[in-house]
């Protein structure tokens, strides 16, 4: 098993393909959920994740929902500034999703309402109004990964 990452709807090519450049480095699978904000043979996309694209194992899905539906036995933990509780609060196990939103919105709302329980935030100063995506999708990952004690990898 490994974990997952989960970018509903991303918007901008560079952050999915530096997310991609860490789930190869890590064995850890990518799902995209369209609309994707860029065409997937985009150049700056596939400069960001360089020649690590073989190594990404990828599914793309239609809908939050068609993820859900085919991962009901896993969890699921939803990155989020309106989480009260952080990342660090919770005792991730390998197999588990992290799902993050577009980078301009977020998740959804009705994403957020309907999984209340497992909301999670990464710290930061109220300067900012969020991290970069990629940026977050390595915090919370590697917070697994550290949990779990670094799992087949070196």
């Amino acid at each position: 098993m490994a974990f997952h990452i989960v970018l509903v709807e991303p918007e901008i090519p560079a952050n999915t393909g530096n997310i991609s450049r860490t789930c190869a480095a890590t064995g850890t699978y990518l799902h995209l959920v369209r609309p994707l904000g860029f065409d997937t043979d985009d150049k700056t996309l596939k400069r960001a994740g360089l020649d690590y694209w073989h190594s990404v194992k990828l599914e793309y899905h239609d809908s939050f929902e068609e993820v859900k539906s085919k991962y009901a036995e896993n969890r699921f933990f939803f990155a989020s500034t309106k989480a009260e509780k952080g990342y660090t609060d919770y005792a991730f196990q390998d197999g588990d999703f992290f799902v993050f939103g577009k980078e301009t919105k977020g998740l959804p709302e009705e994403l957020l309402q309907s999984h209340l329980d497992t909301l999670m935030r990464i710290p930061m100063s109220d300067a900012v109004r969020s991290l970069n995506l990629s940026n977050s999708a390595a915090v919370v990952l590697y917070e697994g990964l550290r949990q779990t004690g670094f799992a087949g990898l070196s």
